[in-house]
């Protein structure tokens, strides 16, 4: 039975929230090829995870049993996320730009699944599971563009994601959805209606697309 893991990181609700919109269209996707499959979903957002603190940071550099009271407690929490994330056959995340980078709670995921030596380099358990990134901004970052420089969402989650933790990271990416509220945009709303529109098909195709590469293997 194949198994989703979908992450939400919008402060948004629904379809307030482009990427969530985005993310469900994907998944609705998914669910068509594996009506009796399984989605995991967490919604950081609404039930944040702790950031990482002394004890479950320092619980990964040492053995299970050397760890103190303090450090076995912490780890239990990040060893639940990190398994959740190696029995799934897909991942799926709504990564909206926030300040330039991702939201905080998205982060906070990510330092607790990744633990060198188990999800990272040649031998990571995670080494090329399929994870599709909606990254969704208010105005555009692509290259060519005035602030394609402070693009930190898909360069950080490419590195960290792809390059460190060898997950095989692809992006759908719905720019200027600021455009339609932001009367400084609106000769950008032909644009942003058209990113809009192709973000939704890209989010059907490769829900679909995933689902048959999973089901394959």
């Amino acid at each position: 039975m194949a198994t989703l893991l979908h992450l939400d990181s919008s402060l948004h609700p629904g379809s307030d929230s482009a990427s969530r919109t985005v993310a469900r269209t994907f998944r609705d996707a998914w669910r068509d090829q594996h009506p009796d499959g399984t989605v995991v979903y967490r919604d950081l957002a609404a039930d944040p995870l702790p950031h990482l603190d002394v004890h479950a940071f320092s619980a990964a550099l040492v053995d299970a049993g050397s760890r103190t009271p303090d450090q076995a407690a912490a780890f239990a929490g990040r060893l639940e996320l990190i398994e959740e994330l190696e029995r799934a056959d897909a991942v799926l995340i709504g990564a909206p730009m926030y300040n330039f980078t991702i939201p905080s709670t998205l982060k906070s995921w990510i330092d607790h699944v990744l633990v060198v030596g188990r999800t990272t380099g040649d031998a990571s358990t995670v080494k090329d599971l399929p994870v599709t990134v909606v990254a969704s901004r208010g105005g555009s970052y692509a290259p060519g563009t005035p602030r394609a420089s402070s693009e930190y969402v898909q360069n950080y989650l490419r590195a960290i994601l792809g390059e460190y933790m060898g997950l095989d990271v692809d992006f759908i990416v719905p720019e200027l959805t600021a455009a339609s509220s932001n009367p400084a945009m609106s000769a950008l709303v032909p644009l942003a209606e058209a990113s809009w529109t192709r973000a939704l098909e890209d989010a059907t195709a490769k829900g679909k697309d995933i689902a048959l590469r999973v089901a394959a293997a």
